[in-house]
């Protein structure tokens, strides 16, 4: 079976390779179309050209960036507004044109709490990612930017309750997490034939590794720790109105 072309989007760069790195390797490695969208920082700056390495490694194209400012970080975009401020139909119009011009079959966004960190802008790329996917098919929204495309499914990148307590031991259990009912989980994908792009794509994000934050937690962990840890993605799939099962399994 066809494996559907796969459009993700997420807040900052690293997201990408953090919370669906193998989903995306292992589509493209099957011959499938993937891209990704990436809600914050400017496309001149360091991260953006992090970010460009880490999809090359896992085989998702050229960044596409909004290109608003991170909540946290005023110079990820000088001069720009920062996407948790910028007008919702703005972000939303920016984000339809992506998916009008890719035409993915899925989409992968962060879900409801924006992952395990809870961060604003993972949040809003959620709001804005679900609003965007629906709009984008609808021939009366945003006529200008492209003709109506609704892709078959959302899938929301999570963590189930059950994994939280081993990431805890290594993110730090002071960090508030969010997860979800196990039950709620819909889509639990083995990623370990691509852990090593996934993992290699992570640590091409090297100032967050030299920051300290989670990329650079990931770089002090013996290899058979990152794959315990981070050889499986989960998801939770929302069908559009016009979902075609059979065309649009992320684990097909």
């Amino acid at each position: 079976m066809t494996v559907p072309s796969l459009l993700a989007v997420f807040a900052h760069p690293d997201d990408e390779s953090l919370s669906a790195g193998g989903v995306l390797a292992r589509h493209a490695a099957a011959g499938a179309r993937t891209a990704v969208v990436t809600a914050t920082w400017a496309a001149d700056t360091l991260r953006a050209a992090e970010l460009a390495e880490a999809l090359h490694i896992l085989g998702a194209g050229r960044p596409r960036m909004l290109g608003y400012a991170d909540a946290r970080v005023p110079h990820s975009a000088p001069g720009r507004m920062r996407f948790c401020d910028a007008p919702l139909d703005e972000a939303v119009r920016r984000l339809v044109k992506h998916i009008r011009e890719f035409r993915p079959d899925v989409m992968v966004t962060h879900d409801a709490y924006g992952g395990l960190p809870g961060h604003r802008d993972h949040v809003h790329t959620h709001r804005v990612t679900m609003l965007a996917a629906r709009a984008a098919g609808l021939e009366q929204f945003y006529p200008d930017v492209g003709a109506p495309w609704e892709p078959h499914a959302v899938y929301l990148a999570t963590h189930p309750h059950s994994a939280v307590p081993a990431l805890k031991d290594v993110i730090g259990a002071r960090r508030a997490v969010y997860s979800v009912p196990d039950g709620q989980v819909t889509a639990t994908v083995d990623v370990s034939p691509w852990i090593r792009q996934k993992i290699a794509a992570v640590l091409a994000h090297r100032s967050e590794v030299e920051r300290g934050a989670l990329p650079g937690v990931i770089a002090g962990l013996p290899p058979d720790a990152r794959r315990k840890l981070f050889a499986t993605e989960w998801f939770i799939r929302h069908d559009s109105t016009t979902a075609v099962a059979s065309q649009t399994e992320l684990t097909d």
